[in-house]
């Protein structure tokens, strides 16, 4: 069973609220953000063509006279604009809706989407994208019990995407909040075509109350906090949009043993921040973030069990891969990943770590697809870019 912790700590000399989710005493994810500071991502803008880029079938639109955002024009017929066009063809001085997708990440500008989509604990309504769409995560039986509840609703103007929250779901909760998702689009898109340009039209809830409707509730045990006005503010939340999951919340009043020590959260923070895992087979990681790919080398250390170097190697090695999809996730690293697993010459053991490997990556709820393994025993992997790296979370604050 999993604990979701929300309180805030000091970070970099700054004061952050954060999330960590925690289960068996392990952290499974950390999210961080300055207690002053807001996040763009999600946002929906009355948005500007900048210029267009032919030649890479993109486009910059502006959210704000000082912020261009990427665009893929193979998007451009799911645009809503501001005023009728006769053309679906976008060109520069247009005003379209659009949402933020992306947040800036390194050298790269935000990006955002005309495919505007609205969340919900069990379901994605989206304007561009129609028809249904369900988690991965489902099995079979349930993805036809929840299709024919769908079926039966109209949805025959938006698309929808039914996530893995769902299967513990009723009817009449998937009713409830399709009809509030409806209501959110409906009121945007109402709004969207009378306003200024670069008017917000809206914004992303707190970062906590994201991440708390993201988590897969099925095995979440707790939601604690020990910060008085968050605690109203999750309250507040969960009667209105989550309320079977209010009686998990609660309150922490210790004040002998502060809840960030309680569970350890600045060592586990500080361990996701360094370079080197350790494995409890004594072998390790070295993680390494560059500018084009993530980089994972996988080492035996201190590994001393007296058997066959082939059996030594396999254990290690299917020990790292486990380890690595959990630190994918809480360093939140993205984009293209090497990993030099040991070299094993058992083909079966290779085929084997790939197959463990993906199995841990599923229980992530951002996509992650193990590719191949190379000749040169190296094994691709990419994880979709959502938000930005700790580490450059880290950074920013660094720089202030």
């Amino acid at each position: 069973m999993s604990k979701l912790i929300i309180s805030r700590m000091d970070i970099e000399g700054i004061l952050c609220d954060y999330t960590a989710l925690i289960d068996h005493n392990r952290l499974q994810e950390f999210h961080f953000h300055p207690v002053n500071k807001k996040s763009i991502l999600d946002n929906i803008y009355v948005g500007q063509v900048d210029n267009l880029v032919k030649n890479i079938q993109g486009a910059f639109i502006k959210i704000d006279k000082d912020t261009p955002c990427y665009y893929d024009l193979k998007e451009q017929n799911t645009a809503i604009y501001t005023s009728p066009k006769k053309s679906s063809q976008m060109v520069a001085g247009d005003q379209v809706l659009v949402q933020v997708c992306r947040d800036a990440i390194k050298s790269k500008q935000p990006a955002v989407t005309t495919n505007l989509s609205f969340q919900g604990k069990y379901l994605i309504l989206t304007t561009g994208k129609k028809g249904l769409g369900l988690s991965a995560k489902l099995d079979s039986e349930e993805k036809k019990r929840l299709k024919k509840w769908l079926e039966e609703f109209d949805t025959s103007e938006y698309g929808l995407v039914v996530r893995t929250n769902a299967r513990d779901a009723q009817k009449e909760e998937l009713q409830k909040e399709l009809q509030i998702l409806k209501k959110r689009c409906e009121k945007v898109l109402r709004f969207g075509v009378s306003r200024t340009c670069f008017s917000l039209l809206e914004e992303r809830e707190a970062f906590y109350l994201s991440v708390l409707r993201n988590t897969y509730t099925r095995n979440l045990e707790e939601i604690i906090t020990d910060i008085p006005e968050l605690y109203k503010q999750i309250q507040s939340y969960l009667t209105e949009n989550q309320p079977e999951d209010i009686e998990h919340l609660r309150f922490y009043e210790d004040t002998l043993l502060p809840l960030i020590k309680l569970y350890g959260i600045e060592k586990k923070f500080n361990d996701i921040c360094q370079e080197k895992v350790w494995l409890k087979s004594g072998g390790f990681l070295v993680i390494q973030p560059t500018e084009a790919l993530v980089s994972i080398d996988v080492n035996t250390g201190k590994f001393t069990e007296k058997k066959k170097a082939e059996e030594t190697y396999r254990k290690i090695n299917l020990e790292a891969a486990e380890e690595i999809a959990r630190q994918l996730r809480v360093r939140n690293l993205s984009g293209i990943i090497l990993i030099d697993f040991i070299n094993m010459k058992n083909p079966d053991h290779n085929e084997e770590l790939l197959h463990v490997l993906q199995k841990y990556l599923r229980k992530d709820p951002v996509k992650a697809i193990v590719h191949d393994m190379t000749q040169l025993n190296l094994v691709e992997v990419t994880r979709k870019k959502v938000e930005k790296p700790l580490s450059e979370e880290i950074a920013a604050l660094q720089q202030g």
